[in-house]
């Protein structure tokens, strides 16, 4: 079984490698393209995408995290790998984009609109009678900064683009039988003994001399290093901020309090019963006619005798809910019912009986039995809470004015803080020990990366001027200024003998394990009589005995053309394994619900593998470039 994983190596790592990585999803398409200039960080079909088009993507990408997920660490949404991540995926959309064109993939009219119509967000715009609300319609779409036209356009062309990859992955498909020998073959199981050799155990044999700590430290200066370092002051502007400078006069409290008392005391609830008649909107014309005629009827007879209307639903309305109680819908409040059956009652007078009263549902007769209004509560009563709220009102109003102020002095002014301190009444802060990367100390602004760049520019090293004003957070902006620097240095040797000499030792008895671990393994090889090895245990990649997974994934590559079989397995600085396949022995049974579910698994990760496969051939095709370092990366990505 284990031959066709070995003749199919290939497709057998990548689906290791889909084991662990989740699926690749190629993602919706916005279709936008920025008609601004700046540095390119990378070209698509010959096409630049500049740096303002990757700060402004990734922008919205982290505003939109922080608003599904409030509680997410801002400085995952800021770091390097998250920025690159969002400028491959512009790379993934661009290419899209062009391999849609190029395929001239439009989608028509007729397509764009029952994409529309499925959408349950646009759906839920419609009004009663079937109509778009087209006020809330252009809501929806300015939220993310288009217009209706806009919005259409980008719908238009994400639904292009989901060919390109629907073609691919819409026909993807794995036999039964390719799905089963692979899947065997990928959770066979191995009878393993092993041995380690673990580096601890040989640090008491090592007993290094001065001079070897001192050639060692020499050596290996990198591992000693302090890391550039800087003392910094800083001022952030956010809305508590701006709220201690706003001032709510006596005057502006009385007129909000004559506009809110009603809202700020509670919401009014009204009592009603009603009698239904069915009449959907599918309703045949003709018998919602009949329907109608129905109710008006039954109004002529309440109105007659208003005493009898209780007895009039139970006995005619269509709302079995309702009807036993006669009619009675008890409380609720505005937004419960449906918007004309809520127009209508709280329009109404306690004891009042509507006109017939249309709605999705069909044809109402309602009376008004009661009404609860809250107790309009005092001014004292509402002022603390209203202050807060009318100070947050003005807070920000005045924001994106003091956010001006703000962005202009501190580059105006840029050899201090001072100045905008004492105008927008801020205080200045300090931190030292700030590095350019940000660590585990670095709390608040000074663990964003837009900052720290800021930060540790040329610029503001050498001149120690004011950085630029940068926002960090929805609605705060931050700035600062270098007042002290030291670069990267290496450490004296006397400040970090203890260190260098633990390392020393480390990287020693790792060498000695790694050493006897090579010599057992070679001296087993040639003759494992009489040798005497832990009692065995049945690895799998399912199931891995609390064996690293370094030593299950050699124990499961060793060649088993001839058992048993060795294999010597380096731990790096936890020493060496010496590994003995003495069995290969075929996968556990799986039940035949849990075997269908797997096929269906292994059908998706193909389909995923083969998305893969022609994203990488578009890329090639259209010339993809990343010029942008890949963090962690000495040298540009070119892809």
């Amino acid at each position: 079984m284990f031959d066709f994983v070995r003749k199919h190596t290939k497709i057998m790592m990548f689906l290791m490698f889909l084991l662990i990585i989740p699926a690749f999803v190629l993602v919706g398409v916005d279709g936008y393209r920025s008609m601004s200039g700046g540095e390119s960080v990378a070209k698509v079909a010959g096409n630049s995408i500049t740096q303002e088009e990757w700060d402004a993507a990734h922008k919205n990408e982290a505003d939109r995290l922080r608003a599904s997920m409030p509680n997410i660490d801002p400085k995952l949404l800021d770091s390097p790998e998250a920025r690159f991540a969002t400028l491959e995926r512009l790379v993934q959309e661009r290419v899209l984009i062009a391999a849609s064109q190029g395929a001239h993939l439009i989608t028509t009219d007729a397509r764009l609109a029952r994409e529309l119509q499925q959408n349950p967000t646009i759906a839920s715009l419609r009004k009663p009678d079937g109509t778009l609300d087209m006020e809330r319609y252009r809501q929806l779409a300015a939220s993310q900064g288009l217009t209706p036209e806009g919005f259409e356009a980008r719908v238009r062309s994400d639904l292009s683009v989901r060919q390109v990859e629907y073609g691919v992955a819409g026909s993807a498909f794995a036999t039964t039988a390719q799905a089963n020998a692979t899947l065997n073959a990928f959770y066979e199981r191995r009878d393993v003994q092993l041995v380690r050799f673990a580096s601890s155990d040989y640090a008491g044999k090592v007993n290094p001399s001065d001079a070897d700590i001192d050639a060692f430290y020499q050596a290996n200066q990198a591992m000693f290093q302090a890391p550039e370092a800087a003392t910094v002051e800083y001022l952030v502007l956010d809305m508590d901020s701006v709220k201690k400078t706003v001032s709510v006069n006596e005057q502006d409290l009385k007129t909000y309090y004559e506009q809110n008392a009603a809202r700020l005391s509670g919401k009014e609830e009204r009592r009603a019963s009603h009698i239904l008649i069915n009449a959907p909107t599918d309703m045949p014309a003709a018998e919602r006619a009949k329907a109608k005629d129905r109710a008006v009827a039954l109004l002529a007879q309440v109105r007659k005798s208003p005493e009898t209307f209780a007895d009039v639903a139970r006995k005619n309305s269509m709302d079995t809910g309702s009807a036993t109680n006669g009619g009675d819908l008890d409380f609720f409040g505005r937004g419960a019912m449906v918007k004309p059956f809520e127009d209508a009652v709280f329009a109404m007078k306690k004891g009042d009986i509507s006109d017939v009263v249309e709605s999705d549902f069909g044809y109402h007769v309602i009376k008004l039995t009661d009404v609860k209004a809250p107790k309009q509560k005092s001014f004292d009563e509402l002022r603390s809470g209203m202050e807060a709220e009318l100070r947050t009102q003005l807070a920000q109003r005045k924001f994106a004015e003091v956010a001006v102020d703000f962005t202009n002095g501190v580059y105006e002014q840029s050899d201090s803080l001072k100045p905008m301190a004492d105008k927008l009444k801020l205080d200045i802060k300090t931190a030292t020990n700030v590095q350019r990367n940000a660590s585990p100390a670095q709390q608040g602004v000074l663990a964003n990366a837009k900052l720290l760049a800021a930060i540790f520019s040329a610029d503001s090293i050498e001149k120690k001027r004011n950085t630029e004003a940068v926002e960090v957070a929805p609605n705060q902006l931050a700035a600062a200024r270098i007042t002290q620097y030291a670069p990267a240095r290496t450490l004296p040797l006397a400040d970090v003998k203890a260190s260098v000499r633990n390392r020393l030792v480390a990287s020693r008895a790792a060498e000695m394990a790694k050493k006897e671990g090579a010599d057992k393994l070679q001296a087993w090889k040639a003759n494992s009589a009489g040798v005497s090895l832990p009692a065995a245990v049945v690895v799998s990649r399912d199931q891995m005995q609390s064996v690293p997974a370094s030593i299950v994934m050699a124990a499961l590559r060793a060649d088993t053309s001839t058992l048993p079989a060795w294999v010597g397995v380096d731990m790096g600085a936890q020493g060496y394994a010496v590994v003995r396949v003495n069995k290969v022995l075929e996968r556990a049974p799986v039940a035949d619900a849990n075997a269908r579910q797997e096929r269906a698994q292994y059908g998706q990760w193909m389909a995923a593998a083969e998305s893969q496969a022609y994203y990488q051939f578009l890329k090639e095709q259209y010339k993809v470039k990343i010029k942008a370092t890949a963090p962690n990366s000495a040298t540009a990505v070119a892809q």
